[in-house]
């Protein structure tokens, strides 16, 4: 099964481009590209996104602009990519604030202590206490595996590899869970489908009655270390991998009034 998971995300990659590309050549394939103007593209997106949450507005905003960075780049240098325009950015590409939830760790714990299945807690633990994002836990191999330390290989952020820091307890289970099931070094430590794992997720939150996705729990595991005293460059650095802390900054809970009022108790006890 190795591999079979990275070719699911490439179908539904390709699915989602032609959802923008295919409606957009079959109407205006015929044009000249000096002829696509702003305000056609505009009336094009409008009709695509109409109805739309503002988060499927940006991405299908987003693949024609590669689409159209695709031709400048590769077909015709001397096209101006119309996507590029001041108000079709500000149109689709809004500044989207999202309040999320963040779980409390009693609940992380319970999630994690209830899943009987061990390789359902290895790959919920990895996410909470290593920030790991869903992607990277299925991809990974036992050639991966060191002390205490997970390289990623080909991570999202364009790096040649990253590391990941996990606790001494996780690492011993995970190194004997990957010696009984991987043959060779290079075999995926959890050979499954990325939709089986986020139904895995969500099945874990529901035993406890918390909505949950697998990126909650790496959201969680950020806000943890930052509440936990974890300086912030660390959380976002170490934890989450990011390249900049305004990025980190929004993966980090609000703090409710209750939650105040236990820091400020606790601070001055």
């Amino acid at each position: 099964m190795d591999g079979l998971s990275s070719v699911a995300f490439k179908k539904n990659t390709l699915r989602s481009y032609e959802s923008v590309i295919t409606p957009f050549c079959r109407d205006h394939g015929h044009l000249e590209l000096e002829e696509l103007t702003v305000d056609l593209v505009q009336t094009f997106l409008e009709s695509i996104t109409n109805g739309r949450k503002p988060q499927t507005r940006k991405i299908r905003f987003a693949h024609l602009t590669s689409f159209f960075n695709f031709i400048h780049n590769n077909l015709s240098p001397d096209f101006q990519n119309p996507c590029n325009s001041p108000i079709l950015r500000k149109l689709f590409r809004p500044k989207i604030t999202t309040n999320w939830n963040i779980i409390e760790k009693e609940a992380v714990d319970e999630i994690i202590f209830r899943s009987a299945k061990i390789r359902n807690r290895l790959i919920l633990e990895l996410m909470a206490r290593g920030g790991m994002r869903i992607g990277e836990v299925l991809k990974l191999t036992a050639s991966d595996l060191q002390d205490r330390k997970l390289t990623l290989r080909e991570p999202k952020s364009g790096r040649e590899r990253e590391v990941v820091f996990i606790p001494q307890k996780i690492d011993d289970r995970l190194r004997e869970y990957a010696a009984n099931r991987c043959k060779t070094r290079e075999d995926r430590i959890f050979p499954i489908f990325y939709e089986t794992a986020r139904m895995m997720v969500a099945k874990a939150g529901k035993l406890v009655g918390v909505p949950l996705r697998p990126h909650d729990l790496r959201r969680y595991a950020a806000t943890y270390g930052s509440r936990s005293g974890v300086p912030i460059e660390t959380v976002s650095k170490v934890i989450l991998r990011h390249s900049n802390l305004s990025t980190t900054q929004r993966y980090l809970g609000k703090i409710t009034d209750t939650e105040a009022m236990r820091w400020i108790e606790n601070l001055y006890a």
